[in-house]
């Protein structure tokens, strides 16, 4: 590569264990050929086993995050991750706003609504949830969410490819422009099939299903390669296509780490 890359700017927590979070979406960014930025929202304490604590970054020294290189480098795509509180999606939605991130803006954006991490810890005060709906959604170019995080927004129980469909409809009224509702839980289904839709059209997306219990940062790589796809100016349909190959392979080469659950890994793209 010569000249200036693209850029990608995620906005989410810190991962002490660097699976998941702010160094996964790095680690992505960089794998597929973009400039990666961030604003963190929180430190997190946690390792394979789990989360143990995290601490919230300041609303307004988030938003500063944001303005400092939106104004100065310039972003080409952004997304989300671990928000934290009402407070922070608040500050960020208006954020997005001045510096034209969104749908009803130049520069594109994928919320990945981390709702709690696969352990089950909690990664998001509740009285955030109604702010990613009403504050985040509707900016959003593309929403991301796991099946868990699908029953939490909305209530639906994803349970075949039927419900898959009735939640993204569920999830469309929120206002963003595409929904993706991952089917890699549904253990049911033989494939991980996800569903992306605007509403008008459904594409099924299947993917090989790999016997691994390693896939810690699974969510956050897939958003965030859609996203790098999506600084490249690949439109979402397609940027989506390529960032789910992109996660069925990591998904392939994830490894062991600690005594716990191993991360995906985006290491095989160094191999080609």
């Amino acid at each position: 590569m010569s000249g200036t890359p693209r850029t990608a700017l995620t906005i989410a927590g810190s991962d002490s264990g660097g699976g998941a979070g702010i160094q996964a979406d790095l680690r992505t960014f960089f794998a597929c050929g973009v400039h990666g930025m961030t604003a963190i929202t929180a430190v997190t304490v946690q390792n394979s086993l789990g989360v143990q604590g995290f601490t919230e970054i300041p609303a307004d020294v988030v938003t500063a995050q944001i303005k400092s290189v939106a104004e100065d480098i310039g972003v080409h795509a952004a997304k989300t991750g671990m928000l934290a509180s009402a407070e922070i999606i608040e500050a960020v939605a208006g954020t997005l706003d001045e510096v034209g991130i969104g749908r009803h803006a130049v520069t594109p954006f994928v919320v990945d609504p981390v709702a709690a991490s696969m352990h089950g810890d909690a990664l998001l005060r509740d009285e955030a949830l109604e702010a990613i709906r009403t504050q985040l959604f509707p900016r959003a170019t593309l929403i991301t969410p796991n099946l868990d995080e699908v029953r939490l927004l909305t209530g639906v129980e994803v349970t075949d490819r039927e419900s898959q469909r009735h939640a993204a409809d569920a999830l469309l009224e929120f206002g963003s422009q595409y929904v993706l509702v991952k089917g890699g839980h549904l253990y049911t289904d033989p494939q991980c099939v996800d569903l992306l839709s605007d509403g008008t059209q459904y594409i099924e997306l299947p993917g090989h299903r790999h016997d691994t219990p390693h896939t810690h940062g699974g969510g956050d790589t897939l958003a965030s390669a859609i996203t790098a796809h999506l600084a490249l100016e690949l439109g979402v349909p397609d940027a989506v296509a390529e960032g789910k190959r992109f996660i069925e392979r990591c998904v392939a080469e994830s490894y062991p780490l600690g005594a716990g659950i191993g991360p995906v890994s985006p290491f095989w793209r160094l191999q080609h």
